[in-house]
C-alpha cells in the first residue's frame, strides 16, 4: 500500500484473503445447515458467495492490468503446482454457474433441488477456494528445488 491506498501489487494478497475468507464461511455455513440452523447458514452463504464476487472483480482488475505471473520455481514443485492450478481454473470456471443456480434454487424455495446441486456446489467451491491459497502461497513463497 502506498499512502494508505491499495496499489495493483497489492491485489494478489488481497485475492487470497478473499478466498481464504470465502472458505471459512463455506465450513460455517455447512455447520450451520448441519445444525439445522438454516438462517444462520443463509446469512452465512449469501456472504460466502459477496466475498467471491469481491474476489473475482478484484482478480479480473488485477490480471487485467497485471498479466499472468509465471511459477518461479522448478524442481519437483512445479508439477505439483501446475497440477493444482489446472485443477483450479477447471473448477473455477465451474463454480460460477454452480453457485449461481445453487443460490437461485435457494432464494425460489426449492430446497430439495438446492440440497441436490449443493452437494456438488460445496465441495467444488470449497476447493477453489482453498487452492486459490496454495496458488497464491506457491506463487510469492520461494521454494527448494
Amino acid at each position: 500500500m502506498e499512502n494508505g491506498m491499495m496499489t495493483l501489487t497489492d491485489l494478489p494478497t488481497l485475492n487470497a484473503t478473499l478466498n481464504g475468507i470465502s472458505a471459512v464461511l463455506l465450513v460455517i455455513g455447512y455447520i450451520y445447515i448441519r445444525a439445522g440452523k438454516w438462517k444462520r447458514h443463509r446469512a452465512v452463504m449469501i456472504s460466502a458467495f459477496v466475498v467471491s464476487t469481491l474476489f473475482l472483480v478484484s482478480y479480473l482488475i488485477y490480471h487485467s492490468q497485471a498479466g499472468s505471473t509465471p511459477f518461479p520455481d522448478q524442481g519437483w514443485i512445479r508439477p505439483v503446482y501446475f497440477t493444482i492450478l489446472i485443477s483450479h481454473i477447471i473448477l473455477a470456471a465451474a463454480i460460477v454457474p454452480l453457485a449461481i443456480i445453487t443460490l437461485f434454487r435457494a432464494f425460489r424455495q426449492r430446497f430439495r433441488q438446492h440440497k441436490q446441486i449443493a452437494r456438488w456446489t460445496l465441495p467444488i467451491w470449497l476447493y477453489v477456494s482453498v487452492t486459490g491459497v496454495v496458488i497464491y502461497l506457491m506463487l510469492y513463497t520461494p521454494w527448494k528445488s
